[in-house]
């Protein structure tokens, strides 16, 4: 069979299941979860597996709301991955129910195909995108050894070769001073909520001072017990965002520095803790993107260059890490109209909308399509490779 039979071969296979994809996307939809309790994602999904006879590793690399599944006996192994945590309060707002759905049926259209095509498939559940770092855990367990390419697609509000993804460590930060009465004795205290707020506001001196692809935000998350006591403790959370993974180093020391001098000035003392799953950009396969954008286009779909077109979508991802591990690409599919941006409400009302069940449908055959190509062509695993080989070099990832 030849590449373009088996392109047809697979987006018919995508029709076939494409009523159970949507119902699927639609129930874990309704079911959000948080990191690490996908439990009922999970098992939606690799039950669907099961029911294709394919045989699951549910729990895999030691994460309970993990699974991975291979389908092919030999040839170029390559990964698609799903993910299905949501977000607190929104829900999915970052339409990861179509991440989910649309890389379970690009994985199941390429098993179909795989002994006729010389390659073998991996239909990889990674659990906890939204600050969790699934992969990043995964990764360290060996989960994308031996892979010769790896992909996914992430909803949008338009069809883009790539997202912006910063590298991100997350910072806790505790302070802790004395408590007092705070209108009978207040000198003997030392407050610990006045250096949160002061650590807050120095931060927020340093942003006009960082660089265009530097993000940093934080909340405080404990402020005192009453107001007529002097707070002996106060927390707060902090999310600091780099163009690199190189350059994220230099950019924390300068937060903490921040952060740590207001403790010095009211008398606190600090303690911090940077959270151990660090994020690296997106560098993002270009011969692998450029397939992907052809077989958008056979379904219809013109994918354009956020850095031409000014459509940026910007945020980090642990995908990031498995970008420096296997050639990868991480498109944008167009799901909500122009300007509706993701982690919103209106988002996650589109991730269920008919453009979000397009996505599903779309995603999975240009994926599929992407798939065949890596199979039937060496040239173009040679060219995939090669800019592999050009990523960043000397950088830690996990």
């Amino acid at each position: 069979m030849d590449t373009a039979a088996l392109k047809q071969a697979v987006c018919d296979r995508v029709d076939e299941l494409a009523d159970r994809l949507l119902d699927a996307s639609h129930q874990i939809h309704a079911h959000p979860e948080l990191n690490y309790q996908e439990h009922f994602a999970h098992e939606l999904l690799t039950n669907f597996l099961e029911r294709e006879g394919i045989a699951p590793v549910r729990h895999a690399y030691d994460l309970e709301t993990a699974f991975d599944s291979t389908v092919g006996s030999s040839g170029p192994a390559i990964a698609v991955l799903c993910e299905y945590d949501a977000l607190p309060g929104v829900g999915h707002a970052c339409g990861h129910n179509i991440i989910a759905t649309a890389g379970l049926g690009a994985g199941l259209a390429a098993a179909f195909v795989a002994e006729q095509a010389g390659g073998r498939v991996r239909i990889m559940g990674t659990p906890a995108e939204e600050g969790g770092g699934g992969k990043v855990r995964m990764a360290r367990k060996g989960a994308f050894d031996g892979l010769d390419a790896a992909m996914m697609v992430h909803p949008a509000d338009a069809d883009l070769l790539n997202m912006d993804c910063l590298a991100i460590q997350e910072l806790l930060v505790e302070y802790h001073g004395l408590a007092a009465h705070a209108a009978a004795a207040p000198w003997e205290g030392r407050n610990a909520l006045d250096a949160a707020v002061l650590g807050y506001m120095n931060v927020g001196a340093m942003r006009q001072h960082i660089r265009p692809d530097e993000r940093v935000h934080g909340i405080i998350t404990k402020g005192g017990e009453k107001p007529n006591i002097v707070p002996s403790a106060a927390a707060s959370d902090w999310y600091v965002r780099a163009g690199t993974i190189a350059s994220l180093q230099p950019l924390k020391h300068r937060v903490l520095t921040a952060l740590d001098s207001a403790a010095v000035a009211c008398g606190c003392t600090m303690s911090h803790e940077w959270v151990d799953n660090v994020y690296a950009e997106m560098v993002d396969n270009g011969p692998m993107v450029q397939a992907y954008v052809a077989n958008a286009a056979a379904v219809g779909r013109t994918v354009l260059d956020p850095a031409a077109t000014g459509r940026r979508v910007m945020g980090s991802t642990d995908m990031g890490n498995v970008s420096y591990l296997v050639p990868s690409i991480h498109p944008m599919i167009k799901v909500a109209p122009d300007g509706v941006p993701i982690h919103s409400l209106e988002f996650a009302r589109w991730a269920v909308d008919e453009a979000g069940d397009r996505a599903v449908i779309d995603g999975a055959k240009a994926m599929a399509m992407t798939v065949v190509d890596l199979w039937a062509s060496d040239t173009l695993r040679t060219q995939v490779r090669a800019d592999f080989e050009r990523r960043p070099s000397g950088v830690t990832v996990l």
